[in-house]
């Protein structure tokens, strides 16, 4: 019956001239026609957010949306990801509005299309070969080391863990259609009988305070909080739609408070405390870019949902993406192909006292041309932004250190892998040394940073000895994870960036920055001393506590990008925002999926919280603990004991860690990946060390992710232990093989 709907609908709309081509289904005239218009509807957006972006960041005034946005721009695979998922989606909503208009009839589209015509759709819209399964068969050296993508690092699933697919749900979505409408979207609606509270609103009465009250962390220093950030940048990258306007009406997203596709503003409430509380004025902010095919249909033809999902342009692996870059040819454009030692591609303009710096970036639009703004002279010398593996490498001077940091020590480990073994070429060069790192970064997580953050408890209970791999884990990035918690550490950011001098003093010539003016200004690290001041800060200097009182610093809830412009962004804002556009579920359902207690009342959120003023505070915006954003209320609990989060946001991480590493199928401790000698001369690494070997800094204290103190004192480079090589020899008997049992059960990631 609605299949000769759309037949007679087709009949009617594809001029008299259309000819179905060979194979054509009966419905596909219509089909095509939807198509080409979408098509266009969308390149017209592309096109014109483009040119509109390149204009305003060439003016002496950039918007902070707008920088934010084109850090959050998806490029090359993921770009041609997002691009079809937006012609697909397009497409179907053609298909249904003209259905409507001609039937007055309300169906979803895909109850219009037979499963040939859904087929045919994916084709011509390239989402099918988003999803097309590679030939892991043809992969060289499949089992020695890992694509750039992670296709078929799991050989049964090849696309498992891999860039650019969705992320995965521990539970299911709560959009407000069902399908992909975000949470809240309408805010007359009811969820557990309450309105959801305005996000800007929840941000002023529970995360608003001031920097002078900022309460240092007595354990942890704030290398603690930056080497979250950049562990974060290894494992998720949400990308936002290219579009700036509506898909569907032409609407400005910057121009226009409207909620239409992909703009999904933040809306002042009334008397907020810096910005006008106006119908017209709200904080600009944009959708993530859904997944192929998903979120146009409640179920799909084979009878399971279909909501709207988003896209993980990373792999889901502890495999310094962020250095090495999550696409192939990305990976390639970051290597200095011209050498024969596997190097990484450097700075062929700028050096830091000899030592290398990061290449920029061949990207029309600068938005790191700040330096003119920041210093109040005309005739400063702009540099573009640097490149690196991820596009977020410019969002702080402290992160761009680290990124620095490790493109450097990939380059003594090639150098020295090619004096140990000089018949090696550059690419066995080059793919030992990402090895290398790559377990460096696995035993940095599981030995020296997720001891800090989940605790004891969970540490035993989750991510303890190493069980083996496992083809049958999903090491994907749950939603979950990425929108919510682990955005935990930016409590813990302090609000300046610590630059220290060789006796780890504030700098004399290069004082210490403020948090908002060392967003996009690489020409600090050129001009200002290098990384070596702002190493010295990170391990120097403590990390923010987060209080329950003292929640998000005014540099990132109000001053975020401040120097491009008054109007600022709102971080916690945005956290929540992002959110209800991926439509979590909310605090409770989360607890119950840990395995903890569900509060049902204000006594109860207070003795969960310990904390009845802030439960209070809660219930008076949200109604009920069961509607608390997960991330609102994930940041609210009290640290678990040993850690700095919550037992909620513990179980999140321990979960998801837990899940990496078993689903990994070439985790450094697994059988073949390492010889028992190499996973030996592993146990030695640290940051420590690494540091020592790519700065000028000469002490260090053994564990820079504790503050400097009696117990974890600064001592010389020469006393910190360095990685020995020998079992990377290439000579008969050093390269052997192992038994399983030598392989395994090793505790907190940390090698024999």
């Amino acid at each position: 019956m609605l299949f000769s709907a759309l037949l007679v609908l087709s009949i009617s709309l594809v001029p008299t001239h259309s000819k179905p081509s060979e194979g054509q289904k009966l419905g596909s005239p219509f089909l095509y026609k939807c198509f080409e218009e979408a098509k266009k509807i969308v390149d017209d957006a592309y096109k014109y957010s483009r040119a509109e972006s390149l204009r305003r960041v060439r003016k002496d005034v950039v918007q902070p949306h707008d920088a934010l946005r084109l850090l959050k721009q998806p490029r090359g695979d993921t770009r041609s990801a997002v691009r079809s998922a937006d012609y697909m989606a397009q497409t179907l909503r053609l298909v249904q509005e003209k259905v409507h208009t001609v039937h007055k009839r309300s169906l979803n589209a895909t109850d219009l299309l037979c499963p040939e015509d859904l087929t045919e759709l994916a084709r011509i819209t390239g989402c099918s070969a988003q999803v097309r399964a590679p030939n892991c068969v043809t992969t060289p050296n499949i089992n020695k080391y890992r694509t750039a993508t992670s296709v078929c690092n799991n050989l049964k699933n090849p696309r498992l863990g891999a860039s650019n697919t969705p992320f995965t749900r521990w539970l299911p979505p709560e959009y407000d259609d069902g399908i992909s409408q975000p949470k809240g979207w309408d805010r007359n609606r009811k969820i557990n009988n309450f309105v959801l509270p305005l996000v800007r609103q929840v941000s002023n009465n529970i995360l608003s305070t001031t920097d002078a009250g900022v309460v240092s962390d007595r354990e942890f220093s704030h290398m603690v909080t930056l080497f979250g950030q950049w562990n974060d940048h290894d494992l998720t990258f949400t990308p936002f739609s290219p579009s700036i306007r509506s898909f569907s009406n032409g609407v400005n997203c910057d121009d226009s408070c409207e909620r239409t596709e992909p703009c999904i503003p933040i809306p002042i409430p009334p008397g907020d405390p810096r910005l006008p509380s106006r119908p017209d004025t709200c904080l600009p902010a944009f959708r993530s870019a859904p997944a192929c095919g998903t979120g146009y249909s409640a179920y799909n033809f084979g009878g399971e949902p279909n909501r709207r999902e988003q896209i993980n342009a990373l792999t889901a692996f502890l495999d310094l993406g962020q250095v090495y870059g999550s696409e192939e040819k990305l990976a390639l454009s970051l290597r200095n192909l011209s050498s024969n030692e596997g190097l990484l591609a450097v700075n062929t303009e700028f050096r830091d006292n000899g030592r290398e710096l990061l290449p920029f970036s061949p990207m029309q639009a600068n938005m790191c041309a700040t330096r003119g703004r920041i210093t109040n002279d005309t005739n400063a010398k702009e540099v573009p932004c640097f490149l690196a593996g991820d596009g977020r490498v410019v969002e702080n001077i402290a992160l761009t250190s680290l990124h620095t940091l490790f493109v450097r020590e990939h380059n003594r480990l090639a150098r020295r892998l090619k004096r140990l073994n000089p018949h090696w070429d550059s690419e066995t060069l080059y793919q030992e040394a990402r090895k290398i790192m790559g377990a460096y970064t696995q035993i940095f997580v599981f030995r020296d940073y997720l001891p800090h953050i989940v605790g004891d408890e969970e540490m035993r209970k989750r991510l303890g000895r190493y069980p083996g791999y496992s083809p049958n884990v999903n090491p994907s990035i749950a939603n979950v994870f990425a929108t919510a918690a682990y955005r935990f550490a930016h409590l813990a950011i302090q609000p300046v960036l610590s630059r220290l001098d060789a006796n780890n003093r504030e700098h004399s010539q290069f004082p210490s920055v403020p948090l908002f003016k060392a967003f996009f200004t690489p020409w600090r690290i050129i001009f200002e001393g290098g990384i070596d001041p702002l190493l010295r800060g990170l391990f120097g200097r403590p990390a923010k506590m987060a209080t329950q009182d003292h929640m998000l610093v005014d540099a990132l809830r109000e001053r975020l990008f401040q120097f491009v412009m008054h109007l600022a962004m709102d971080l916690g804002s945005l956290n929540m925002q992002r959110s209800r556009d991926h439509s979590l579920p909310g605090y409770n359902a989360w607890r119950k999926f840990c395995g903890l207690s569900q509060p049902r009342n204000q006594a109860e959120l207070g003795q969960v919280l310990n904390n009845s003023g802030l439960a209070r505070k809660l219930l008076e915006l949200y109604g009920t603990p069961e509607n608390i954003d997960v991330w609102m209320g994930g940041v609210a609990e009290p640290f678990v004991r040993g850690g700095r989060v919550g037992p909620l946001f513990a179980c999140l991480i321990a979960t998801q860690f837990q899940k990496i590493r078993q689903g990994d199928r070439l985790w450094y401790q697994n059988l073949g990946v390492f010889n028992a000698g190499q996973r030996g001369a592993l146990s030695s690494v640290t940051l420590s060390r690494i540091i020592c070997d790519n700065t000028d800094i000469t002490s260090v204290p053994r564990d820079v992710y504790r503050v400097i103190s009696n117990t974890n004192p600064l001592v010389p480079c020469s006393n910190i232990p360095a990685l020995n090589l020998f079992s990377w020899t290439d000579r008969p008997g050093i390269l052997g093989g192992e038994t399983e049992a030598q392989a395994g059960s090793e505790p907190y990631g940390s090698p024999e």
